[in-house]
């Protein structure tokens, strides 16, 4: 996706949009693809460097859990689905499970619980809550790039590849240093952006049938007006040749 959409995106949704030289922002962009286990969404990572240039990276990851835990839930009423939205200062830097370097959940977050023990990813008929739940944002492997999501996401949002991971916290070390320990992150649903544009095109189709039905109206109401006036017209000169007929007779 381009820099410039993806911004103008944000601004529509009036999130945030961070320009302090090197502060990140941190967009995840869930894929319209309702299979889990694949690393099929991205997250890009966007920050001024001067006045008028942007550094702009973009990373294989998953924003799904993976088919074990969709399975195998931890909690009775489902696995976690982190909902669309932008988590101001949700995040900073720890360690994941206590075990490596990872961008941690510090503030509540939104989530929907895919209740239904498939393979398949269930959007919309779970019930959201907000709380702390430990939706991390790590790596799957701890080298090299991890072909399937299995257990590496209950929930959390996964890189898929380790390198590109550390690229990633060298990027945020540096936003430490500047500005502390804080890290927004915000999640695109491309789902629930087609759904809105489906939406504004229907609302635009039937704004405009309603115009074309009001053309329409106007247009036929002319033209049987015309008609009648025609007919009459007809009538009129059929009536005057009778009588200028009859008025001739000897």
């Amino acid at each position: 996706m381009v820099l410039g959409k993806l911004r103008a995106i944000l601004r529509h949704k009036k999130f945030t949009l961070y320009s302090r030289p090197y502060e990140l922002n941190i967009v995840g962009l869930r894929g319209s693809n309702t299979i889990s286990n694949r690393f099929d969404d991205e997250i890009h990572v966007f920050y001024k460097v001067k006045t008028f240039k942007w550094n702009y990276h973009v990373y294989k990851a998953t924003t799904d859990p993976g088919t074990f835990w969709l399975e195998n839930p931890m909690q009775p009423q489902g696995t976690a689905i982190l909902a669309e939205g932008q988590y101001v200062n949700a995040y900073r830097l720890g360690l994941h499970r206590g075990e490596y370097e990872a961008l941690v959940q510090q503030k509540p977050v939104t989530i929907i619980r895919d209740y239904d023990r498939n393979a398949k990813l269930d959007f919309f008929n779970g019930t959201k809550t907000t709380g702390i739940y430990g939706i991390d944002i790590h790596r799957a492997k701890s080298t090299g790039t991890t072909k399937t999501v299995d257990k590496y996401s209950a929930g959390c949002q996964v890189f898929e590849n380790a390198e590109a991971f550390q690229q990633f916290l060298l990027l945020c070390e540096r936003q430490r240093q500047l500005y502390g320990n804080n890290f927004t992150y915000t999640l695109i649903d491309f789902r629930a952006v087609k759904r809105e544009n489906y939406r504004r095109i229907a609302l635009s189709a039937g704004l405009v049938g309603l115009a074309a039905l009001g053309f329409l109206a106007f247009t036929s109401s002319e033209k049987l007006k015309t008609i009648a006036e025609e007919i009459g017209e007809t009538f009129s000169n059929l009536f005057k040749s009778n009588i200028n007929h009859d008025n001739n007779q000897p």
